[in-house]
Formats: structure tokens, C-alpha cells, sequence
């Protein structure tokens, strides 16, 4: 005989499931073909989630512990600083901030969806809540979750993550904040003025933070803003291709980084007529062929090259092929079908790995599993958040064809079948 045990474990509205089969004993007289038999329908009868239903209760999983322990004035007392090897950071000092900015970024479009009574809908309203109370408590003196913003250099980075979510979701993160936990993060944000930026990909950090503050109207420095925008594009190398400063590096930053917020920024400075649409544009542009090149990397088994930094980021790495998808800017030969496809066998591959999270549901340092030892030595335990950029499709509606088209397979899945594909070449903007 075969059961079915289905675990509910719930933290406030979600549910997540958990199938599990084992075998209690064997009946007399059944034959091996009837066991299989009945295994089969066992499985067959097991609720199976929706494409948008895993992904959704999946970012849950990943973000509640952090927002939650935010919103009760807990991250510091509770999230693990599990750091790589030779680790030269403060990680007291800066995984908490690093894991709100990287949890926020990713969260932001989802978030922006209206309210409904749905299960996903009731897991919005809850972590919109508390990450509300959360951003409150991180910059109030007072409280104990009170976030390092004013030394190190890392706060630049993470800083900018959070105002990037700020842009993101205005009307759901920004707008409800209190008028002194405004005034808190504008301050904030103009004191990170007195560090330097590398000369390199974190020039767009930097741009970043003033450009949040010029869209909400507040004094801005234009100088950096500029600077970075000039640098990045000088540094394009042809073909959606972005060098990481005066040496291209071949990781996945162009996706971790420099399009999603050189788009972002871009997008802000045409609305206030900074820069040209078409300058606007051709940023866009460059973003969707990248975006080409991220879809056509996933295998046929659902997994991506494992080289350059900050592989620990997870399905982090495809967010320009995630935020393609949630601004509709994908390639014409790309469907959202193909790419949501995609993207769930990559999150399977990654987030169901032993090890992926601990006993208490944080993350663990690692690529697919629990592996502190392939990690860079800037990383802890906050910096695996920016996993969440992998799920921005989740800002799109239910009834959008990324979500309401049936299963696509994806353009490696397609060549290496035998069916017919497009060929590539290069492209030039």
C-alpha cells in the first residue's frame, strides 16, 4: 500500500507543500504490476501547482524570513552571517542591509499587483505589510534593526537596491512610508555622497540613489548620475554586451547589474526629459538582445553555465531575462511562455537542492545545494537575496500570456530535439 503525506506548514496566509511517498508495508497478494499501479495513481492524484502558484509560493518561502524578521525589529537577532572563505567584509555590519536591498528589489513588482482575496493575493498584502513596518524600523535609530547606511563602502551597493525597489513599486513601498521614514531614507540615501564609487559596474549604484531622489522631487547630484550613464556606455562592447569597466569580465554582472539599472535610470531621466527617448531606447534594446543570449543559455535540463563571481546568486542571474519579460521587451523569436518554462526548471534545479536553505528557512551559502566553498569572499548570508531578481515576471498579471499560455520549450530545449529553431547572429545598437 502507498500513502500520500501531504505537510502543510503555514506562516500566516501561505501554505507550502510538500510530497512525500513511502512505502508502510505490502497487502498479501498484490503483484508488482499492481503496486506500480497504485504508486502511479498516488502521484497522479497529488495537487500539482501551477507554474505562477510555485513560483510564487517559492519567492514567499525565500523572502519571509527576512521581511518578517524586519517588520518585528528581529533580522539582527535572528538571520545566520554565514560567510565564504577568507570573507573580508564586516558581515555584522552589512549582510543585514544587504539582505533587505536584495529582498526588496525582487519582491517590489510583485508587490505592486492589486490586492485580492487569493492565496497569492492574501501572501502579497502580508509581505507588503510587513516590509512597510520593516523599512520603518530599519532606518529609526531606536530600534534594534536600525541599518548600518552610514560607514563601509558595501552600503553603496545595497542602498541602491533598495531604492531601485523604491522605483519599482512607488505607490506600494514609497508612497505608504511615514513622513519621517521618508525624510530618514532622503537623508540617508544624500550621505552616502561622501564615498567613492569603484570605477566600475558600482558607478550605476551610486546614479542610482540620486535617481530615486530626483523622481520623488529631492535635490539630486546630477554629476553622478551622469558620470555613470557616460562610462557605461563607453564601456559597451557590441552585441548587448557590457564591459564591467576597462576590462570586460565574462560573469554574469551585465544581468546581476549594469542593464537593469542602467535601463531603470535611463527610463527616469527620459520621463523628466534628461535624455532623448531614443537614448532611452537604444539602452532597451541592448537589454532585450542581452535577454536573447540569457534564454538560449539555459540547456534543455533546466541549468547555465556555472562561471565568473557571484554565482551564489542563484536565478539572480537572469534578471535582465526576468525584467525583459516583466517590461514585455523580449526578443521577437522568445515567447514569455518559453522563458517562464525555462526559468521554473532552472528554480526547480536550484531551490529544491538539499541544502538550498536551512532547518529554519534561510538560505545557505551556495549554487544549487549547500556548497560554502564556491562562494566569493564578499559573500554572507544577506548577500543571497538577490536570488528574488530571478521572479520579477510575478509583477505581470495572471492573465497575462507569460502566465496564461500553455508550456513552451525553450530554444536549446528546441536544437537539441532535432525541431527547428533560429539561427543567431550578431546584433548592432
Amino acid at each position: 500500500m502507498v500513502f500520500v503525506k501531504i505537510d502543510f506548514y503555514e506562516k500566516g496566509v501561505c501554505l507550502f507543500f510538500s510530497v512525500s511517498l513511502f512505502f508502510m508495508f505490502l497487502l498479501p497478494g498484490k503483484t508488482e504490476a499492481q503496486k506500480t499501479k497504485k504508486s502511479k495513481e498516488a502521484i497522479s492524484n497529488t495537487p500539482q501547482l501551477s507554474d505562477r502558484e510555485y513560483w510564487a509560493t517559492l519567492l514567499f518561502k525565500i523572502s519571509y524570513p527576512v521581511v518578517h524578521a524586519l517588520s518585528v525589529d528581529s533580522l539582527k537577532a535572528t538571520m545566520p552571517l554565514e560567510t565564504g572563505k577568507d570573507y573580508y567584509l564586516k558581515a555584522d555590519k552589512v549582510s543585514h542591509l544587504e539582505a533587505v536591498g536584495r529582498t526588496a528589489i525582487g519582491i517590489a513588482p510583485w508587490l505592486s499587483l492589486p490586492d485580492d482575496d487569493s492565496k497569492e493575493g492574501k501572501m502579497r498584502i502580508q509581505l507588503r505589510t510587513e516590509l512597510l513596518k520593516g523599512l520603518a524600523n530599519a532606518v529609526d535609530p531606536s530600534k534594534a534593526d536600525f541599518l548600518n547606511f552610514q560607514k563601509e563602502q558595501q552600503p553603496l551597493v545595497d542602498a541602491a537596491f533598495l531604492a531601485q525597489a523604491f522605483l519599482r513599486a512607488p505607490s506600494q513601498l514609497w508612497t505608504p512610508l511615514d513622513t519621517e521614514t521618508k525624510q530618514r531614507y532622503i537623508q540617508t540615501f544624500k550621505s552616502l555622497r561622501d564615498r567613492k564609487p569603484g570605477y566600475n559596474n558600482w558607478l550605476l549604484f551610486a546614479a542610482m540613489t540620486e535617481t530615486f531622489l530626483l523622481y520623488i522631487g529631492e535635490s539630486y547630484d546630477p554629476m553622478r548620475i551622469d558620470f555613470a550613464i557616460k562610462k557605461t556606455n563607453e564601456w559597451y562592447v557590441g552585441d548587448g554586451w557590457y564591459s564591467d569597466g576597462e576590462h570586460f569580465a565574462m560573469d554574469y554582472y551585465n544581468s546581476f547589474v549594469i542593464h537593469p539599472m542602467l535601463t531603470d535610470i535611463m527610463k527616469v531621466l527620459s520621463s523628466k526629459k534628461l535624455v532623448s527617448t531614443d537614448a532611452y531606447e537604444k539602452s532597451m534594446k541592448r537589454m532585450t538582445r542581452y535577454a536573447e543570449f540569457q534564454e538560449r543559455s539555459i540547456s534543455p535540463e533546466g541549468t547555465y553555465p556555472v562561471y565568473g563571481r557571484s554565482i551564489a546568486y542563484r536565478i539572480g542571474a537572469f534578471q535582465v531575462l526576468a525584467q525583459a519579460s516583466l517590461n514585455e521587451r523580449l526578443p521577437e523569436v522568445v515567447s514569455g511562455a518559453q522563458v517562464r518554462s525555462a526559468l521554473t526548471k532552472v528554480m526547480k534545479n536550484q531551490f529544491e537542492a538539499t541544502g538550498t536553505f536551512d532547518s529554519k528557512g534561510w538560505l545557505q551559502l551556495g549554487f544549487a545545494g549547500h556548497q560554502p566553498e564556491a562562494v566569493d569572499q564578499y559573500i554572507s548570508t544577506g548577500s543571497l537575496y538577490l536570488c528574488t531578481v530571478g521572479f520579477l515576471p510575478l509583477g505581470l498579471p495572471e492573465a497575462n500570456p507569460f502566465w496564461s499560455a500553455p508550456s513552451a520549450e525553450w530554444t536549446s530545449k528546441k536544437a537539441w530535439s532535432g525541431q527547428p529553431f533560429k539561427r543567431d547572429y550578431k546584433v548592432d545598437y
